[in-house]
């Protein structure tokens, strides 16, 4: 049975700013990273490493938070205790689940318009969901892109009326009630159009560069259910303004704990807001 200090389940900008700040606090973080970053989680991870941080590639299968030290389980077999937690597993997004949809991912294909929608600048795209998410992304969409068309399956808007009045006197939004995502179109360069089905079964193809997914998200915490206190969409609830969660000692950090931004530099503050909290828990 291995024993640390200070464990770090998850393996972007908030875990990775967690470890480097409770790496530069001394407190010897083992951080477990499930996949591969991209550039920017590759420069944070060997800034961690500098620091100290012991930065392990596997999945945590199981937790046990009932007593301290923690009892934690990598990959099925191997056991570590850890005296703090410090959770940043993040939230995925929601996707349709067609072949298409996948084959064109991070091609045209996106669930993030603030991250991604400046390379449609002037471009025509299309945003799929009728929730306050999906008029967010529309109405940030059609602020640089030349067209937006929303896709909604219902013959209304889920969202809220004051994005309701938005997205509807937002003269480069069209909504295209009742219809469905049949398939997503491209080519080599990436995504060309998409096809879509009208209740009736009509069907209708749109010529667009990129197609936004905006149908939620679900946050990566079914290792911790019925041992954290979750919301009722399932993200951790943290104290206050801190990272502190409903058992002493574990913390949270990152998309797990934030519904409303979901973006990497309040995720990384956020991290680094979990090891001071962790650090001045393990001082106590």
């Amino acid at each position: 049975m291995e024993k640390v200090k200070c464990l770090i389940i998850g393996s972007g900008p908030a875990g990775y700013t967690a470890a480097i700040y409770t790496s530069r606090a001394n407190l010897n973080p083992v951080l477990y990273e499930g996949i591969d970053g991209n550039q920017l989680m590759g420069h944070m991870r060997k800034q961690a490493e500098r620091f100290g941080a012991d930065i392990r590639r596997g999945t945590v299968t199981r937790a046990d938070l009932s007593s301290r030290p923690f009892h934690l389980v990598v990959d099925g077999e191997k056991q570590i205790e850890a005296d703090s937690l410090i959770i940043a597993t993040g939230a995925s997004a929601r996707y349709l689940g067609l072949p298409s949809e996948t084959k064109y991912r991070g091609q045209g294909v996106s669930a993030c318009a603030t991250c991604d929608g400046f390379f449609y600048r002037k471009k025509d795209v299309a945003v799929v969901g009728g929730g306050d998410t999906a008029c967010e992304e529309a109405t940030y969409l059609a602020s640089i892109c030349r067209q937006v068309y929303m896709i909604v399956r219902k013959p209304y808007l889920r969202a809220s009326k004051a994005m309701q009045h938005r997205v509807m006197n937002t003269p480069n939004i069209e909504v295209l009630f009742e219809y469905n995502t049949a398939e997503v179109l491209g080519d080599d360069t990436g995504v060309t159009g998409v096809t879509i089905r009208h209740n009736d079964g009509k069907e209708r193809t749109l010529a667009v560069a990129g197609f936004f997914v905006a149908i939620g998200h679900h946050p990566n915490t079914e290792l911790f259910r019925n041992q954290l206190e979750l919301d009722a969409e399932g993200y951790i609830r943290t104290e206050g303004n801190s990272s502190k969660t409903s058992v002493e000692g574990v913390f949270a950090a990152g998309d797990v704990q934030d519904p409303a931004y979901r973006q990497a530099i309040t995720a990384a503050g956020s991290g680094c807001i979990a090891a001071l909290d962790c650090e001045r828990f393990l001082l106590q």
